[in-house]
């Protein structure tokens, strides 16, 4: 087992650093000197209210020093990466704001035996100089059913805790009052872990492995072990697991929910979740709650309290009151706190309404334009074209991209095959082109459905009220400088761009009274395949592939092979006017 990658600049410094960087950008916070501890930069808006300390180890950032700030804690004082701060440092916090004139100090301590010893011991400290400090142990962990004598582990159920004590002091509550408060707050709260990968201290090794298909239950904000490890489930599944474990009467650590309880939910990412995967589970969390009679007065979701880069997720359900949920919603300036609309939150919120589409008008066309059959014949020899190369531009894009341009076009000829069987193709160019935009935008997908698009729908706005043979190459130069201007790439650029504007430059010659649109098509056709294949000498400066060394691109653009083969096939179906071709 290897140790893993970190981004810091020292391993020993890596907690300074971070606070460093935090107090750094944020003008309302100051370091204490000689100390890893971080104040409100507004220490005299203290004085003769009750100042709150809390803190703990490095590596559970935004907490703790993410929560210093009006409304939440006035300090906080770090250890290292997962090691309780130091007597001296706590003691010198206490100082701090004793001498700003606080009226009375709480220390806010998650239950861990290092914590409480080290917050203990500076609290007799001051206390024998003078300080009136009181200290609340806050455990908050449903992981284990019959906890043994340290009791439960103090978690992300902290955060809250800090947030009512908050709002209490800043309030001018008193320190009894505040004490009591967070004390009862603290007993009707419970938090729950669950992860699907380790963590690792910088510099060291992880701390335990999970195999590739396995999830641990109910583990702590160190690493310390949970209750159960088993396969990986489904997120639905994985929130109903948790939920259920939380508020079992059989578990000592359970949490009593009844039908009708109302609570404040916090979906908290224990480090390396994705953004993504952390919606999934608040969702499932708020359904699963709803499902149960529960209303979540409020849902917190994001970073509250990490363990570093583990890839898990923890819930935590405070049981609230009128009272608990104004405490919870008062203002604060602490940077971590998330600055939302306040309400409770409900998966049966109603939906806005999809707006109507307008009617479309159908269009005067003067022109003749092809006749629907020969419509369908040349559409039908377009979508055999795409789907027998489906393969070839796959490996071509495998190169420069992720490989799955044949799917694309492959998705775009049978989305245009059961458009024709569904109605008959317009006859009229315009409305042919702007009908074939809305199947590529709607089905197509990827950035080459909406250059697609693009490009129809400005050459169908062209071509309206129009069929003769200039229009059509009128119609190409409308289409490509709509997928210039929006797409950002030129010829030259490696991409099917290149292909089309060699195609409109033949296409000019339909300008000339006595051009053969058939020859001029066939000429278009050529000059599209060679513009394709040039694409082989190129150097990609747009698409995805303008992200790949030029060395590794071998092969022409898949985007302008496609493109030449699209044109080729609408030559072949033209000149087919039997349409015995497939």
């Amino acid at each position: 087992m290897e140790v893993p990658k970190k981004l810091v600049t020292t391993v020993s410094g890596c907690a300074d650093d971070a606070l460093a960087g935090l107090v750094a950008c944020n003008p309302g916070l100051r370091l204490l000197q000689g100390h890893r501890v971080v104040l409100r930069d507004d220490l005299s808006a203290i004085r003769g209210r009750v100042a709150l300390l809390s803190g703990g180890g490095s590596g559970h950032e935004p907490a703790h020093a993410g929560y210093v700030g009006k409304g939440m804690l006035t300090g906080v004082v770090a250890g290292a990466v997962f090691a309780s701060p130091s007597v001296g440092s706590v003691l010198a916090a206490i100082r701090a704001v004793a001498q700003a004139g606080a009226a009375g100090i709480l220390l806010i301590v998650k239950n861990y035996t290092g914590d409480r010893l080290n917050f203990g011991m500076a609290l007799e400290r001051a206390r024998a100089e003078g300080a009136d400090v009181r200290m609340v142990v806050v455990g908050d962990d449903c992981a284990f059913a019959t906890p043994g004598k340290a009791g439960r582990r103090g978690i992300c159920g902290s955060v809250l805790i800090h947030k009512v004590a908050g709002a209490l002091a800043e309030a001018g509550a008193s320190l009894d009052e505040i004490e009591k408060k967070v004390i009862a707050a603290a007993k009707v709260m419970g938090t729950l872990g669950l992860s699907l990968s380790p963590c690792s201290i910088p510099g060291s090794k992880p701390s335990f492995q999970l195999a590739e298909d396995e999830m641990e239950l109910g583990l702590g904000i160190h690493g310390e072990a949970g209750v159960r490890r088993m396969k990986v489930l489904p997120a639905d599944k994985a929130v109903e697991t948790m939920l259920k474990h939380m508020t079992d009467p059989s578990n000592a650590s359970h949490l009593s929910l009844t039908p009708g309880s109302s609570v404040v939910l916090v979906v908290n990412n224990l480090g390396g979740l994705s953004c993504l995967e952390l919606g999934i589970v608040a969702g499932a969390a708020v359904r699963c709650l709803e499902n149960r009679g529960i209303r979540i007065a409020r849902a917190l979701v994001g970073s509250f309290m990490t363990a570093l880069e583990m890839a898990g997720v923890s819930l935590t359900l405070m049981l609230v009151d009128e009272e608990l949920v104004r405490l919870i919603d008062a203002k604060t300036t602490a940077m971590a706190w998330p600055n939302i609309v306040t309400g409770p939150a409900t998966t049966r919120r109603e939906e806005v309404p999809a707006p109507r589409e307008a009617p479309r008008k159908l269009q005067d066309e003067t022109g003749t334009g092809p006749g629907t059959a020969r419509v369908q014949r040349v559409l039908q020899r377009v979508c055999s074209t795409l789907l027998d190369m489906q393969d070839k531009l796959n490996e071509l894009d495998r190169g420069a991209g992720d490989g799955d341009c044949g799917h694309t076009h492959a998705r775009a000829a049978q989305a245009i095959q059961a458009w024709m069987r569904s109605r008959p193709p317009p006859a009229a160019p315009s409305q042919l082109l702007s009908a074939l935009a809305d199947v590529l935008l709607e089905q197509m997908g990827g950035s080459s459905g909406v250059l697609y698009g693009l490009f129809l729908t400005a050459a169908a706005q062209s071509l309206r009220g129009r069929s003769d043979s200039p229009a059509w190459a009128d119609a190409m130069d409308a289409g490509i400088e709509a997928m210039q201007r929006y797409g950002g790439a030129a010829p030259g650029d490696r991409t099917m761009l290149d292909s089309l504007f060699a195609a409109a430059q033949a296409l000019h010659a339909l300008r000339s009274p006595s051009a053969d649109p058939l020859q001029v098509l066939a000429a278009a056709v050529q000059s599209a395949e060679a513009a394709a294949e040039a694409t082989r000498h190129m150097e990609a400066g747009a698409g995805r592939a303008s992200y790949i060394r030029s060395s590794r691109l071998e092969q022409p653009d898949p985007g302008a092979v496609a493109v030449a083969a699209v044109l080729g096939a609408v030559l072949q179906g033209l000149r087919d006017p039997l349409g015995t071709s497939q």
